[in-house]
């Protein structure tokens, strides 16, 4: 959706498609029929019509799938965008992801005032494509509605002859691992003929060799919908949207269009399990323009220690926030095979100026990158995007755009620095802030950002952009709520066109955060932090020990819950959902903190200067062998097998195209274990002490693992030690 706020920058650059690849997705000549678009994996037909505005069609001769235009609320009334007739809007771009834009225009049929511009973004071979809508008006237009939802459709279509459906949820909140999760949910015939909902974002509905899937990029926790699916007799389904996208009072005219969110449709040729891994191809390789948020690193967090220094030793949370004690950390972490290094709360002075602390950096970070650059890693600093410290230069300056809730804004300390009062992301703060990250780049050289501490609903007030006073303060809530996830991605995006190489982890460790598809076109989620607290398993903790922490103690405990979220990577790749495990000796359980990071968490946390050298160096040695494999590992589709946390819980990563990737095994208990990979390997391997690998006539691994004790066993296929290790 179009913000109502002054806009960020100008989107990501395109270069026109070079005239030998136009000839993939021409439009038909005048009077020859409808405009086409035809990839190697599609054919999509704009007919403009109400009950298909375009339409796949298949080369199979199977039906055709269509999809009906959208319908917008504007002066009283519901308004159905057919068209009169569609035309190509200049020439296909491709963008910096080799993924082609085309865009289309054309009046709507019963009022030529208005007009529909559709843009789809698709590959050469892909099988899923993105589209979106812009409402334009030669006059103003005030949107409406009559009831408590908002009446925006986005599309219409049936699932007639695809007789199982599937809703994937992506934001769950699932308080026994008290991390969001994904779950999958079957739609039965009986939801349809109740005219129940479902959340999603993904639908997915087949006849186990065709499959369509739908979905739509935001984000919210289930089952709290800004957007759903509504199901209808005869397998009908309708996505519309529930509340925040538009508010009484929104208006499109001359100068002011209309965007909806993105959405997401694809047909394929293959059942739900080859239907999750063309999804999971497509969010790593089409959904982002920026291809650093989907490449494998090992990124070290400072927080942990912080954290035990706090519970353990009984020390501030800031008091190893410190030059000396980040030089030592750097140095330990370079020979560990560290590649992103991120200081965690307490490197600035305050918020909003986030200006480095000269108390705690008396060099500022001169001395901190210096360091990084010398042993190749990368700076990341902590954020907390939506506050502003009560003494600061930007708080002051932005003090009209202080989020409220109810007519209050409340101040309140942030991590032993500053008090800070809550800022407005959706209203001009959004633009403050980015000036202040990229700023930031250019004196201190970071290019890795981690986002904390932003809730779904906050706001309230009027004039941020979610609404004015002719407005109740429920809706200009819902109207925040739904704009600040969008308005993150936005941030995140146009932060990596002005700093190039720029990450953005948005922490989504806590309940009640935009947590969804949106997000993911520009950034990553910091999924979990420490897992459940002591109340969440309704464990009395002492009042006067504010350690709520259940697992933030060494040992394999804490893995368990963790490796649980690896349930994602069936359809969005783990490494979007970075996650941290510790690197503690002894050797058994280094042993199960690098098997479960290298399956796509890539993030190290923990007390790094204690290590022993024996224990840095093994880390090393079993990171540089990920190392090799680790793009194999990002591509492949997982495979799982038995329990998390139980005896015989096994990870596989082969890349189908190269056999090369990791197979890691866990026990809780001792004892001989067995596995067969399920794709063939190549024969180049190396495995843990007491695991064995030999090969069917097939190609396929036959790991066998000898556990003494508990603990974890790891082959990596297409990766070899160094001589002499």
């Amino acid at each position: 959706m179009r913000p109502m706020t002054p806009p960020l920058p100008s989107a990501a650059p395109t270069v026109l498609v070079p005239l030998a690849l136009v000839a993939l997705a021409l439009s038909a000549p005048a009077g020859a029929g409808p405009p086409v678009l035809a990839t190697k994996a599609l054919r999509v037909e704009l007919t403009g019509t109400e009950e298909a505005l375009w339409r796949f069609v298949p080369r199979s001769g199977a039906p055709a799938q269509a999809f009906a235009a959208p319908v917008f609320p504007l002066d009283g009334r519901l308004v159905k965008a057919a068209l009169r007739g569609v035309a190509r809007v200049g020439d296909p771009v491709v963008l910096q992801n080799g993924v082609f834009e085309h865009t289309f225009r054309g009046a709507l049929r019963d009022d030529p005032s208005l007009g529909l511009e559709i843009r789809f973004r698709l590959s050469e071979d892909g099988p899923i494509l993105r589209f979106a809508y812009r409402l334009t008006s030669t006059r103003a237009r005030t949107f409406t509605r009559s009831g408590p939802e908002d009446e925006l459709v986005y599309l219409s279509t049936t699932l007639a002859g695809l007789p199982r459906a599937l809703e994937v949820r992506l934001s769950e909140f699932v308080e026994l691992l008290h991390s969001y999760t994904l779950s999958e949910r079957d739609v039965k015939d009986s939801h349809f003929e109740a005219g129940l909902g479902v959340m999603g974002p993904i639908l997915a509905a087949t006849d186990e060799t065709r499959t369509l899937l739908l979905a739509y990029e935001h984000g919210s926790p289930a089952p709290d919908a800004f957007v759903r699916f509504d199901l209808a007799p005869g397998r009908r389904v309708t996505l519309r949207a529930v509340k925040g996208h538009t508010f009484p009072g929104l208006t499109v005219g001359p100068g002011r269009p209309f965007d909806t969110i993105w959405l997401e449709a694809g047909l394929l040729a293959g059942d739900l399990a080859w239907t999750a891994e063309a999804y999971r191809s497509f969010v790593r390789t089409e959904l982002s323009q920026n291809p650093e948020t989907r490449a494998p690193r090992v990124h070290y967090n400072t927080w942990n220690f912080q954290e035990r220094n706090r519970h353990w030793n009984g020390r501030p949370y800031l008091e190893s926030m410190n030059a000396a004690r980040m030089l030592a950390e750097i140095d330990v972490a370079a020979r560990m095979g560290i590649e992103t290094f991120v200081l965690d709360t307490g490197w600035y002075e305050k918020t909003g100026d986030w200006e480095v602390s000269r108390a705690r950096f008396p060099e500022g970070l001169g001395p901190v990158k210096a360091r990084l650059d010398a042993h190749g890693i990368k700076l990341g600093l902590w954020f907390n995007p939506g506050v502003a410290a009560i003494s600061s230069r930007a708080g002051t300056a932005n003090a009209r755009y202080r989020m409220s809730w109810k007519g209050e804004s409340k101040a309140g300390p942030v991590w032993e620095t500053e008090e800070s009062t809550p800022m407005c992301l959706v209203s001009p703060w959004g633009e403050a802030f980015l000036n202040e990250l990229v700023r930031l780049n250019r004196e201190t050289g970071v290019t890795y950002y981690k986002w904390d501490a932003v809730g779904q609903y906050g706001c309230d007030a009027a004039g941020h952009g979610h609404g004015t006073g002719a407005n109740t303060p429920q809706e200009r809530a819902d109207a925040y709520a739904f704009r600040v996830g969008p308005r993150l991605a936005e941030i995140a995006e146009r932060l990596a066109e002005r700093v190039p190489g720029a990450v953005v982890d948005l922490d989504v460790t806590e309940g009640g955060r935009a947590v969804g598809l949106a997000f993911l076109t520009a950034g990553r989620y910091f999924l979990i932090n420490n897992g459940p607290y002591y109340q969440s398993y309704d464990v009395p903790i002492d009042p006067r020990k504010d350690n709520w922490n259940l697992f933030f103690h060494r040992g394999p405990a804490r893995t368990w819950i963790t490796r649980s979220t690896y349930g994602y990577d069936k359809w969005i790749p783990a490494g979007l959902f970075l996650t941290h495990y510790f690197p503690d000796d002894p050797e058994d359980a280094q042993l199960v903190g690098v098997a479960s990071l290298v399956l796509g968490h890539d993030g190290v946390w923990g007390d790094l200067v204690s290590l022993s050298p024996e224990g840095v160096a093994r880390f090393g040695k079993l990171l540089g062998l990920w190392r090799q494999v680790r793009d194999s590992v990002a591509a492949a589709a997982p495979v799982r097998t038995g329990a998390v946390g139980g005896s015989g819980e096994v990870h596989e990563k082969i890349e189908h195209e190269t056999g090369r990737g990791v197979i890691a095994v866990f026990s809780t208990a001792s004892g001989r274990q067995r596995y067969v990979s399920e794709h063939p390997v190549t024969p180049e391997h190396w495995a843990t002490p007491g695991t064995t690998v030999t090969f069917d006539a097939q190609g396929r691994a036959i790991v066998d693992m000898a556990f003494e004790k508990p603990g974890a066993a790891i082959a990596f296929f297409g990766a070899k030690a160094p001589a002499g290790r």
